[in-house]
């Protein structure tokens, strides 16, 4: 199975500064997990960046505007928000988050491959319309959908989000528009302090709240109900946020999933690419920040992008 990985050396510049939980090193953990030999058949290729009229299909203009005009000099940071901080290599590595989704969203419809995984950072799915937050300064999975319709002629998109946080940026781009479903399990009451069942949108919102201390069981029975919801949803893409701090190890929450769980969801969910979209499906990092059990995560989800 051809697998598209997109990556790009200035995500690592985005420095948010000492101690930050968003590091560099967690791509680098990423890239090194997939250097193994079984992953050599990856087709490799550097993410692009994206340009205005592409982030403009998830962010209005001057929001746009704003966040590249901040460019902090060497070694200084700039602070969003408590979570947020651009550093002078930020807006690049933004830029090249985005612009991977974009490529790969491009690799995928043409059917140059059928799969694409994009490890990069910063993640996306926090950035709201015109706010960044939760480490986010673009929504990258709907920048990604949105692209697919309006270069690809897609009409419907499921973005479909295993972080244990929320993906509330997502959600807000898209609660509104019914031509993209938008799925998530993730921890709740935790940051950001949305995901409630009762949040529906205009029926495509599917949210899957996790109690603290939620094991691989209860992960897997909530895709299970979610899964024909995206099923009968009838996509031409998938996009998947692909967060792996839900695992047991990750210091940022309390959820206890191992690798073979994020196995499970992906193997599930190339099954619904490729009974309702010709496989079609597109992965974008988002968050995991335990070094190890994200490398292992992470690996674990491309296995099966390029076995399932």
């Amino acid at each position: 199975m051809s697998v598209l990985l997109l990556t790009h050396r200035a995500c690592l510049r985005h420095d948010p500064g000492d101690y930050h939980p968003e590091c560099p090193d967690r791509l680098r953990a990423v890239l090194a997990g997939l250097e193994a030999e079984e992953f050599s058949d990856l087709i490799r290729a550097e993410a692009p960046e994206a340009t205005v009229a592409q982030l403009e299909r998830a962010h209005p203009r001057n929001y746009i505007d704003a966040i590249l005009a901040i460019r902090p000099a060497e070694g200084e940071n700039v602070a969003m928000d408590a979570d947020t901080v651009m550093s002078a290599g930020s807006a690049e590595a933004a830029l090249r988050a985005a612009g991977a989704a974009v490529a790969a969203v491009d690799a995928v419809m043409r059917g140059e491959v059928r799969r694409a995984f994009c490890a990069t950072r910063p993640p996306g799915h926090h950035a709201e319309p015109a706010r960044p937050m939760g480490f986010c300064f673009f929504a990258n999975a709907v920048i990604a959908a949105r692209h697919a319709q309006a270069e690809h002629g897609a009409a419907r998109v499921a973005i479909l989000d295993f972080d244990v946080h929320h993906g509330n940026g997502s959600q807000a781009c898209v609660e509104a528009d019914p031509s993209i479903l938008f799925a998530s399990s993730h921890q709740w009451p935790l940051y950001p302090g949305t995901g409630d069942r009762r949040e529906r949108g205009v029926g495509n919102i599917f949210n899957a709240p996790l109690r603290a201390g939620a094991d691989g069981a209860e992960f897997r029975e909530a895709w299970q109900a979610l899964l024909p919801a995206i099923e009968g949803f009838g996509p031409d893409l998938l996009v998947i946020s692909a967060g792996f701090d839900a695992h047991a190890r990750d210091p940022l929450a309390q959820l206890r999933l191992r690798e073979a769980d994020f196995a499970w969801v992906t193997e599930a969910l190339c099954g619904v690419a490729g009974r309702r979209c010709g496989g079609r499906l597109v992965s974008l990092l988002e968050g995991g920040y335990d070094l190890d059990a994200l490398a292992a995560s992470a690996a674990a989800h491309v296995r099966v992008l390029m076995q399932a």
